[in-house]
């Protein structure tokens, strides 16, 4: 039979597939047991390597997240909160003026961004992805740059060495980034380990940092941590944002836009 603790270590580990990351506020609520009862045994669970533990709370170790999500597919995101992402996508091709260099992220919401750009517009475009490519060959004045490399299927992302050299030989007006997950206590995530260099490149080669991300990606981790929220300038999503992503923006200076 099992003891108290390791029914309760069972218990954490269910309410962290569901909810993650989970306070230590949260979890002792849950368990009726005290914040000491809590950190033993998140440090019982770390180390058995299933978990790991930041200030005030926890997250399941990369590896067990991953075995709870399904694989990331453009194909599949494409079917998710569209009219959410076509706003937010409008609204981010309106920040762009003409002779501005931009930089536009993997993702389906900046596939819409691509889309959204009016043809008028004589811009300078970094895109690494086939589905950002197609409908950016459309605008009649717009100067592409398309690095090339190995292409992931799920998100048609181009990925090389000679891609990240030209991104930061190439500095950006400003950047449009998507991500799969946000979280204020563990930043800002993506689902693809690939994506990361390449994301951190584009951080550092735009001066205006922009995210782009629908409501249902808050209190959200997934599998690769790229950001901290506040590495961000501003922030564009829909009206069903967290209240506490709301009051955290306003606290740390980071331009909320809401469509």
């Amino acid at each position: 039979m099992l003891s108290r603790q390791e029914k309760r270590l069972n218990r954490i580990l269910k309410m962290l597939k569901l909810l993650n990351p989970a306070t230590v506020n949260n979890l002792a609520s849950a368990m009726e047991v005290s914040h000491m009862t809590i950190r033993r045994d998140l440090e019982l669970l770390k180390k058995r390597k299933l978990v790991e533990i930041f200030h005030g709370g926890v997250v399941l170790r990369n590896d067990r997240i991953k075995e709870n999500q399904h694989p990331y597919s453009l194909s599949y995101a494409n079917k998710q909160m569209n009219p959410e992402k076509k706003h937010i996508a409008v609204k981010a091709a309106s920040l762009v003026n003409n002779n501005d260099t931009i930089i536009i992220d993997t993702g389906s919401t900046t596939e819409y961004l691509a889309r959204s750009l009016p043809d008028g517009l004589a811009i300078s475009v970094i895109c690494f992805t086939l589905n950002t490519l197609i409908p950016i060959s459309k605008l009649e004045k717009a100067n592409i740059i398309f690095p090339g490399g190995y292409c992931h299927k799920n998100t048609l992302m181009f990925e090389s060495s000679e891609c990240k050299n030209l991104i930061s030989g190439n500095p950006a007006d400003m950047v449009f980034i998507s991500a799969s997950g946000i979280s204020i206590e563990l930043g800002v995530s993506c689902s693809n380990e690939y994506e990361l260099d390449t994301k951190k490149e584009i951080m550092k080669s735009a001066e205006t940092k922009i995210l782009l991300a629908d409501s249902s990606k808050f209190d959200k981790v997934k599998s690769t941590s790229f950001a901290k929220c506040t590495d961000f300038d501003i922030l564009i999503t829909d009206k069903r944002i967290p209240d506490r992503y709301r009051e955290y923006c306003k606290a740390n200076g980071i331009e909320l836009i809401i469509v």
